[in-house]
């Protein structure tokens, strides 16, 4: 078994959906429209046959309270770059372009070497090696 996708709900579609394609290597399948619903959706693909991400849009989404990754529910998810100096680049890239870091580069209690970024709609996403 292997998780398939997550999804995530977003205010932007194609910004999120430029930002995955822009630092982490990943193509993107064709847009899915259901004007019925005013349903939007992009499947982000993190190598072939890897666990895919899911941009998906709609009018009456509404955020929840509070600071994201700090509600019940999703807090964040990882994506391993493969390698120390592959965590350290990104995260000065994306320290270039303003994005948010939110931890340093480091090796966690748990034995991960990983920095945390928050993306363009503030989700928490970790760099792993």
């Amino acid at each position: 078994m292997q998780i398939e996708h997550l999804a995530l709900w977003v205010r932007n579609l194609e910004g999120m959906r430029d930002f995955y394609l822009k630092y982490f290597d990943t193509t993107s399948g064709e847009k899915y429209v259901n004007p019925g619903k005013q349903f939007t959706a992009y499947f982000i693909l993190f190598g072939e046959g890897k666990t895919r991400l899911e941009l998906m849009t709609r009018p009456d989404i509404t955020s929840t309270d509070g600071e994201r990754g700090f509600n019940m529910g999703l807090a964040h998810f990882t994506v391993s770059v493969g390698g120390k100096d592959k965590v350290n680049a990104l995260t000065e890239r994306l320290r270039k372009d303003n994005y948010t870091i939110f931890s340093e580069p480091r090796t966690t209690g748990d034995g991960y070497y990983e920095s945390v970024v928050l993306d363009p709609e503030g989700n928490i996403l970790e760099i792993s090696a």
